[in-house]
């Protein structure tokens, strides 16, 4: 329609309604559409007194004015209809949520699948040790899958295993923690130019009942542990001089020489407690697990040692002096 048109229409219908004298027209009476040049009267606001019959002569003719000049109501909505993607994803969210039923069993005690559980290859029975093991986990051990500490754990007795979670421990925090590293009985196994070797002690440095507190995760998270609390620099601090090879062959070790936790605690259990069948009970779970991985499609791992050794380490050489230095440690076993 023309502007002219809409221009009579509006005239027309305003004609009809009855104004206040020397009154300006009420702006409710008004209905601005988006095009800004037709106003019609809203009919519902307006107090006017016709009859019934021009009211719905006035309607008729706003309705069709209207029709005219605007598409109608259905045709607006289509433009603003959903597209076929907006549907599609519309339609997903109004699905019912499924719980995850599949998910693999686990068995209390080794903390493994029921298809692989390691409880065969466990003691029937807790391990009787007079010695009381603090396992010091580092907490990104705790998500790993392979982690070897739950098995360490289902062979000892609970009262002579526990492991503490976290990255600094002071004394008002862990105060039980604290009176342990206190104790003379207590021995922390870490490796450095100040430890004794765990084998040369004399017996009566091994006064039953004793402590050994071992820190569990990589070398950098343990350096960062021991160094960083000064609780862990009370107790005498010891090492293995074994030349025992790591049977956690799963894992990548620095050297050849770098045994698991579970590993060091069997080692060093057998050697407090004067019982070599201590070893050999903690570690046939450990090969178990590695067996059962090697045969559902895990690698081998080499220590890093090994691999510089023989040439086969993919990884590009540190820029580092200091790290360019401990990897040629590594192949010569002679500090430069």
């Amino acid at each position: 329609m023309s502007r002219e048109a809409g221009e009579k229409g509006e005239s027309r219908l305003c004609d009809r309604i009855p104004l206040a004298p020397h009154s300006e027209p009420d702006a409710r009476c008004l209905h601005s559409f988006s095009n800004g040049d037709l106003l019609l009267p809203n009919l519902d606001s307006v107090g006017c007194s016709l009859g019934q019959q021009e009211n719905a002569e006035v309607s008729m003719k706003a309705e069709q004015l209207h029709s005219d000049t605007y598409p109608e109501d259905d045709a607006l909505v289509g433009e603003f209809e959903f597209s076929d993607e907006e549907d599609a994803i519309r339609g997903l969210s109004s699905l019912p949520v499924e719980l995850d039923t599949d998910r693999r069993a686990l068995c209390t005690r080794c903390r493994r699948p029921q298809k692989v559980c390691l409880c065969p290859f466990l003691p029937e029975q807790p391990l009787p040790v007079s010695t009381c093991l603090y396992i010091v986990q580092h907490p990104a051990e705790e998500s790993r899958v392979l982690r070897t500490v739950p098995l360490l754990v289902a062979c000892l007795a609970e009262d002579k295993c526990k492991v503490l979670i976290g990255r600094r421990f002071g004394e008002e925090r862990y105060p039980d923690l604290a009176s342990v590293c206190k104790n003379p009985s207590t021995f922390i196994l870490y490796p450095g130019a100040e430890a004794s070797n765990l084998e040369d002690l004399p017996r009566t440095d091994v006064q039953h009942p004793c402590s050994l507190i071992i820190i569990d995760g990589t070398w950098s998270q343990a350096k960062d542990i021991f160094y960083k609390n000064s609780l862990f620099r009370l107790p005498k601090q010891v090492q293995l001089k074994s030349s025992l090879s790591s049977q956690y062959v799963i894992r990548t070790q620095p050297t050849n020489m770098c045994l698991s936790t579970l590993e060091c605690a069997a080692v060093a259990l057998s050697i407090m407690e004067r019982n070599a069948e201590i070893q050999e009970t903690i570690l046939r779970p450990l090969q178990a697990m590695c067996t059962f991985q090697l045969q559902h499609g895990a690698q081998i791992h080499h220590s890093k040692e090994h691999l510089i050794k023989m040439g086969l380490y993919a990884k590009q050489m540190p820029k580092n002096k200091r790290k360019l230095k401990k990897m040629q440690f590594m192949v010569d076993n002679v500090k430069i």
